[in-house]
């Protein structure tokens, strides 16, 4: 971890401030390019603009999607003030983003919100292999 890491983490942080003071949840991210420049920052907006994919990790992916080449992707870095969650990961990773730096740990974040029985969505599958793999057969060469 470098001085400039802890810099923008701390940046990552003072988003999440927003965020919470905003009424949301209290997450925030900038994106910085190979240069160290800040390209693009966000925080949560999950609940004003009733959009519960509005994580700041998610807004930045699409916009790094949308709006950079691949190879520049590839060498920015992420700043987060948490370790961003499965859907968020699953954004970054399509994105082509190249790092990641966060400051709180998935098991940190946990330690500091109340337990919830929010019931686990029950998945069921696989199934129907033969029939779902005619339209990816080919695609992924």
């Amino acid at each position: 971890m470098t001085q400039n890491d802890e810099h923008f983490l701390r940046k990552a942080i003072a988003l999440a401030a927003t965020a919470r003071q905003g009424g949301n949840p209290p997450f925030g991210s900038l994106l910085v390019g190979p240069d160290g420049a800040v390209l693009a920052e966000e925080h949560n907006t999950v609940l004003t603009d009733n959009d519960i994919s509005a994580h700041p990790e998610q807004k930045l992916a699409r916009w790094a999607a949308r709006e950079l080449d691949p190879v520049t992707a590839a060498a920015t870095t992420m700043y987060t003030s948490c370790q961003p969650c499965t859907m968020c990961t699953g954004a970054i990773d399509r994105s082509g983003l190249g790092r990641i730096v966060f400051a709180l740990s998935t098991e940190q974040l946990t330690t500091l919100k109340p337990a919830t029985s929010q019931p686990l969505v029950r998945l069921e599958g696989p199934a129907l292999f033969d029939e779902a793999r005619v339209p990816v057969e080919g695609y992924y060469r």
